[in-house]
């Protein structure tokens, strides 16, 4: 099955019900806590904020605002196909939501999907670009699997200059949108060869087996450095440990992201050793939060269930690099879909993006 097919196929077994996630309470330990602030909610996925609001995505495509007490619908985007929107919003308080692949995984689109919208309150929202159109001509030259031309939209982040980062997850590049709808492929991330990891089944090759695996751009923010950063998914065998973090110089346009040439160009590695990162925010002093999915691999998850999911402080180093890695809310996570940081430095997330679930703020 192809990358494409199987990040859709997550939202597929929450829409069969063979996923029923209870959302966490609050808890502590290891030096962080989660405190909820938005609570009864429907698989909550997409984090935003802006001033001391915190701006969040559920399933059916609704966005909402809350200060923590109280929340108000922000608006709605068609062609979820079961799976919420990714969304954030910008310094004037514009939010963009954008939508995956939407549908049952082998089926046609369903309408709106794979699509950026704006959003305001009071107001419809409007599309900005059509994303999958636009990869129907951007071909993919390191695919591995299914079409080349294939989209599955994931990740966004909204830049000061009124233009939009989106990272596509099926055509493993960052594209930058502009208000008129005009698209621009950013950076094209590298297929990275893994070893299959053991307990796959009979079907999977065997285990330590070289295997040539896509990259799975799943998200993207912008660092306290201004540089543009890329979290990966990693595609079949989900080979824990493997997934990379990418910092992009501003404004580039055609930069390659390469695994086995890491270090040069204007697409650099910054981190590398995670597992099914489906989330990015950059925070204060060059710090990146980094949301992973499940542990063990979204694979493992899709085989037998989540285990916990991950979320992490990634804190700058040496020449660009990143450097100490912390874990917050250890064990604490289940199925996590989004974080996000406000001004001062306050961190959000939501979870599980199955099921019922929250938003919390994390004490750390």
């Amino acid at each position: 099955m192809g990358v494409r097919t199987r990040v859709a196929a997550l939202a597929a077994l929450a829409l069969a019900g063979s996923l029923l996630v209870a959302g966490q309470a609050e808890a502590g330990g290891h030096g962080s806590s989660l405190k909820p602030v938005a609570t009864g909610l429907n698989g909550p996925r997409g984090v935003s904020t802006y001033k001391n609001l915190v701006i969040y995505s559920v399933t059916d495509g609704s966005v909402y605002v809350t200060d923590g007490h109280k929340s108000i619908k922000l608006g709605k985007v068609p062609g979820t196909g079961g799976f919420p929107p990714a969304i954030d919003t910008n310094k004037w308080g514009t939010t963009y939501a954008l939508t995956g692949a939407g549908g049952e995984p082998g089926q046609p689109p369903v309408p709106g999907s794979s699509t950026l919208y704006r959003m305001r309150y009071g107001k419809p929202a409007v599309k900005v670009a059509d994303i999958a159109a636009y990869q129907a001509h951007d071909r993919d030259p390191y695919n591995q699997a299914d079409s080349p031309t294939e989209s599955n939209p994931f990740g966004v982040a909204a830049l000061s200059d009124g233009t939009v980062l989106v990272s596509d997850a099926a055509n493993n590049d960052l594209l930058r949108v502009w208000p008129n709808g005009h698209v621009k492929t950013v950076a094209r991330l590298k297929p990275r060869t893994v070893k299959v990891p053991a307990g796959l089944g009979d079907e999977a090759p065997p285990a330590g087996t070289p295997f040539v695996a896509e990259a799975v751009a799943t998200s993207v923010t912008v660092g306290s450095d201004g540089y543009w950063y890329v979290g990966e998914l990693r595609g079949f065998p989900a080979t824990p440990g493997t997934s990379e973090i990418w910092r992009i110089r501003p404004g580039s346009v055609g930069a390659v992201c390469d695994p086995v040439k890491p270090n040069k160009g204007n697409c650099q590695r910054y981190a590398d050793g995670y597992t099914s990162i489906v989330d990015l925010a950059g925070g204060p002093r060059g710090t990146l939060a980094v949301v992973e999915l499940d542990k063990a691999s979204w694979l493992k998850f899709e085989m037998s269930g989540p285990t916990h999911g991950g979320l992490f402080l990634q804190y700058p180093g040496r020449n660009h690099r990143g450097g100490y890695v912390r874990e917050l809310v250890k064990d604490q996570l289940t199925l996590p879909g989004g974080a996000g940081f406000n001004r001062w430095g306050e961190l959000f997330v939501s979870a599980p993006v199955f099921g019922p679930g929250a938003v919390y703020k994390v004490r750390y």
